[in-house]
């Protein structure tokens, strides 16, 4: 079966190349984003249902905010086979036209959209952008992935050495090359097979010619549900993408679950040797939209509950709260119920940057956050301000806040963050900067407040966090634990490849 392609680029085919990326946006990532930690991707995944690449489209762009650099569908059609197309940017400029789409037939599709944080960035990496396609003696099957897989170095030393040829830098190429030197009948199997030699973390999709297949890895650090649109089903990265397309929820797939989806229905399998879960806490706190259900519970009131667990610790006299938007926005509702001291859109984002500057001069460029966010000059003038925001990484962005805040004429700025000090970086599918440029990492939080130059400063504490999502924090072997390592440097699996390059783990008695 050979893949049809209009960008793909992931067998010997005949291709045509993606378009050029249409703007070039990368002089935004330090204009209001650089305090941000960045997901990886999102995942989507349709069978069952006529022109299923229309589905996964629109959960795509559900799924945007998990990463705007690149997306990809794969679909596959009994007489048409596999079909797919690659493309830089958002799902709004690529996947809506009647001319790609018409190239994506069939009832069975996968999609990806990506921030990347293993393999090459920019132009050049069209060959990084997922799913992965690959050819086997029973068939062809494509694989998209969320997470990041912590010994891919080592993996693909031992791949090569062994005769593979990479075409990309991802770290989810392994598994297609793991599958393929697998020994297993079939390709479910073979995937099994494949990610029992992953660490790290993974939700993956992949699909083959009449199989859906989602997988979690034992941990499950990173989220994948199920739902149900007519009498096909639907796998996501979040709830939200459900709701885009009308399917309901029906539910989490369960860490170290594998289910392989058919006409016949939904089976289940546990292929991994059961581990206590450790699901990713950051997703509460900024990951995934609000409007998406996290183990039961409402994004949006989490971090609502946040906020009023921040308020409760944090206390300050202040005479507004004012988000920075649009992460911090439902811990600053958080913040002033519990406070009592009025809620304010102080800041006003600008949602419609972006192609405005395809070629931004220098002093456009020089404009940084002001391109993005503007202050409510007329609300803050005078004011004593809590600006609520969901983290600090570099602290650069959150020091130009304060100075547009102060330049309107505030009297008092106080920040408080919804999450705790950022202090170790994520191995796990998060695009982290190097702990020596974490602030947290090398600053105290009076140190930082100096640093920002801000009246106060202060953050969540860890056990506040546990306890706003609804989790006290322990060490009893019984109890769910959530992943924390950018904040404790606990890391519930060893990342073997960053070791091996020079990176130093928390000392056991720090």
């Amino acid at each position: 079966m050979r893949l049809r392609d209009t960008g793909f680029g992931a067998a010997p085919l005949t291709r045509t190349m993606p378009p050029a990326h249409p703007f070039d946006t990368s002089y935004l990532r330090d204009a209001g984003d650089d305090d941000k930690l960045k997901e990886e991707c999102g995942i989507f995944g349709v069978i069952g249902v006529a022109e299923a690449a229309n589905f996964v489209a629109l959960g795509l762009h559900a799924l945007q905010h998990r990463g705007q650099e690149a997306g990809g569908i794969v679909t596959h059609h009994p007489e048409l086979g596999f079909q797919s197309a690659r493309r830089f940017g958002y799902v709004r400029d690529n996947f809506t036209s009647q001319a790609v789409m018409e190239t994506l037939k069939g009832p069975l599709s996968i999609g990806h959209v990506r921030y990347s944080t293993a393999g090459s960035k920019g132009q050049t990496a069209i060959r990084d952008v997922q799913p992965f396609f690959g050819e086997f003696a029973m068939g062809g099957a494509a694989i998209a992935h969320n997470g990041n897989i912590t010994n891919a170095n080592a993996l693909r030393r031992e791949l090569i050495e062994r005769g593979s040829i990479f075409q990309s830098s991802s770290d989810s190429e392994c598994i297609i090359h793991l599958m393929a030197r697998s020994l297993q009948r079939n390709i479910p199997e073979r995937m099994e097979d494949a990610l029992r030699r992953v660490e790290g973390a993974f939700s993956v999709v992949a699909m083959t010619r009449t199989k859906l297949i989602g997988v979690r890895d034992p941990l499950g650090v990173r989220p994948l549900v199920l739902g149900q649109v007519g009498d096909g089903w639907v796998l996501s990265s979040e709830t939200c993408a459900l709701d885009i397309i009308g399917a309901e929820f029906i539910r989490e797939i369960a860490p170290g679950e594998m289910v392989v989806i058919t006409s016949k229905g939904v089976e289940s399998h546990f292929p991994f040797r059961p581990r206590k879960p450790r699901f990713c806490i950051f997703e509460h706190v900024y990951f995934s939209r609000p409007d998406s259900i996290l183990g039961g519970r409402s994004v949006y009131e989490t971090r609502e509950a946040i906020g009023r667990e921040l308020a409760k610790e944090s206390p300050v006299d202040a005479d507004l709260v004012c988000p920075v938007p649009d992460s911090g926005t439902p811990a600053a509702i958080g913040y002033s119920l519990e406070s009592g001291i009025p809620y304010a859109m102080g800041i006003i984002r600008n949602q419609y940057m972006g192609r405005t500057f395809i070629e931004p001069t220098e002093q456009i460029r020089n404009m940084g956050v002001r391109l993005k966010l503007n202050v409510n000059r007329a609300l803050i003038q005078g004011k004593r301000v809590i600006l609520v925001d969901d983290s600090v990484v570099r602290g650069t962005t959150s020091r130009k806040i304060k100075e547009m805040i102060l330049d309107a004429g505030a009297k008092e700025v106080h920040f408080r963050i919804a999450s705790p000090p950022t202090a170790w970086p994520c191995f796990y599918g998060v695009d982290t900067p190097q702990r020596e440029k974490l602030l947290a990492a090398t600053m105290s939080e009076d140190e930082m407040r100096d640093h920002l130059q801000v009246d106060s400063l202060r953050f969540i504490s860890l056990d506040g966090l546990y306890r706003a999502v609804g989790e006290a924090r322990g060490r009893d072997p019984n109890q769910p634990q959530y992943c924390d390592a950018c904040f404790s440097g606990e890391y519930p699996v060893e990342p073997s490849d960053q070791i091996e390059s020079g990176f130093e783990m928390k000392p056991a008695a720090e």
